[in-house]
């Protein structure tokens, strides 16, 4: 994709084309030192905490899949407390500031560049995933490797408010009319706007089934268990 002349002659790759970014400065960065950097932290956040869950607590060892939960969180801890927390604190002087994680969203913003001109709605929602799910996310990482009795509680209320940004970050663009992307462009438009978005639909929603049963059956466990004592009586 080149980049193209906005009204005010700044060159700059986003969508729509006649975006005004005056302060934009193209980076100097390459898009696959900003990706492997990312995939690669993440990867150590998911690799670390694997070999964590793996080891036998009081309660014995976790089971693949809830191993697997936890890494996701560990991850999300990581993506919504560093990565979001950047953009919820610089989101005015992203365009032209040249520091690593400013151009890691100039990149993504190729992708949705709601991102590059501080979308009211995406600065709030950003704001609340980096300042809410970020924290959560890590105390969540805490509760299941020390076997907290809220640790469900906390996978169903992080879960929930991230399919919640998740589905208004994809509707509130689709009332747009897509417009912040190059509709259909193999990396920007379904790699970056819908496959690094849509994980935070796909994922949580599991996450919320899984939560639901267990803490059915915990509440379930509680009424029976009130149920035998109320017939001793």
């Amino acid at each position: 994709m080149m980049d193209t002349a906005s009204a005010t002659g700044v060159l700059h790759p986003y969508w729509p084309r006649d975006l005004l970014i005056p302060t934009y400065v193209a980076n100097d960065r390459s898009m696959s030192e900003i990706l492997v950097f990312l995939f690669s932290v993440s990867g150590v956040f998911l690799l670390v905490t694997w070999l964590i869950t793996g080891r036998k607590g009081a309660t014995g060892r976790l089971g693949t899949w809830r191993r697997l939960a936890v890494c996701w969180f560990a991850v999300c801890g990581f993506i919504h407390g560093v990565i979001e927390g950047w953009f919820s604190l610089y989101y005015d002087i992203i365009p032209g500031d040249q520091r690593f994680l400013s151009q890691l969203w100039k990149e993504y913003s190729k992708g949705d560049s709601r991102y590059v001109i501080a979308d009211n709605f995406t600065v709030c929602m950003e704001t609340v995933t980096a300042w809410l799910w970020g924290p959560f996310s890590f105390w969540a990482v805490f509760a299941f490797l020390a076997n907290k009795p809220y640790r469900f509680v906390l996978q169903l209320i992080i879960s929930l408010g991230q399919l919640y940004g998740a589905v208004l970050y994809f509707f509130t663009e689709h009332r747009d009319g897509y417009s912040h992307s190059e509709l259909g462009h193999p990396i920007y438009f379904w790699f970056y706007f819908v496959f690094m978005n849509v994980l935070w639909i796909v994922i949580p929603l599991m996450l919320i089934v899984d939560a639901w049963r267990q803490l059915s059956a915990a509440q379930t466990h509680t009424d029976n268990t009130k149920s035998h004592k109320s017939k001793r009586n």
